[in-house]
């Protein structure tokens, strides 16, 4: 039995052999067939001094480059402009919107001397009404708007303000005391 696996195993290894050398063959013929046609190419090309038909002929590509780099050159130098101009556009916005603040804080500093101003005026008349007597201040009162006139009682000494009120016409006295009442209806409440 030995015998036979040994006689056995040798033709295995046989075959084995047979096998890896047709492989090796095999590999063999692609790589000289890769050289060969490496070779060939080299030989069947034209010398490079000589222009290739379907190839463009070297100045007109020089010349097509250098009118490529000429618009390149140009679209830059116009960005360029066009930056600087966004710069000088940007630094004049920045100093009109300085302006339209220093113009802003003038008109509210204006404004609050007028306010103030407007106030003191106010509580100056106020005070002359408030000297009169209650029919003489009640006669005036008679020729003033309504509203205007319930704005100056909303100010008077509620004592003083009633007496004015006593003193003037019925219909008159309603009207200032309806503007009084509507005033803060509209007011949201909680």
């Amino acid at each position: 039995m030995t015998t036979r696996r040994s006689s056995h195993g040798t033709g295995l290894g046989v075959v084995l052999m047979l096998l890896a050398a047709l492989f090796f063959t095999a590999g063999l013929s692609r790589l000289s067939l890769g050289v060969v046609t490496a070779i060939a190419a080299d030989t069947t090309a034209t010398p490079a001094t000589e222009p290739q038909p379907d190839t463009p002929n070297a100045g007109a590509l020089f010349e097509a480059l250098r009118a490529r780099e000429a618009r390149l050159l140009e679209q830059e130098q116009a960005l360029a402009a066009r930056a600087d101009a966004l710069r000088t556009a940007e630094e004049n916005l920045r100093t009109q919107i300085a302006d339209l603040q220093a113009a802003e804080e003038r008109l509210s500093a204006t404004l609050a001397v007028t306010e103030s101003a407007a106030e003191t005026d106010l509580i100056r008349l106020t005070t002359v009404f408030e000297h009169m007597k209650p029919p003489q201040a009640a006669a005036l009162f008679s020729t003033m708007d309504t509203e205007f006139a319930a704005g100056f009682i909303a100010r008077l000494d509620p004592q003083f303000a009633g007496e004015v009120m006593a003193e003037l016409d019925p219909t008159l006295a309603y009207g200032i005391s309806a503007v009084l009442a509507g005033r803060h209806a509209q007011t949201p409440r909680d």
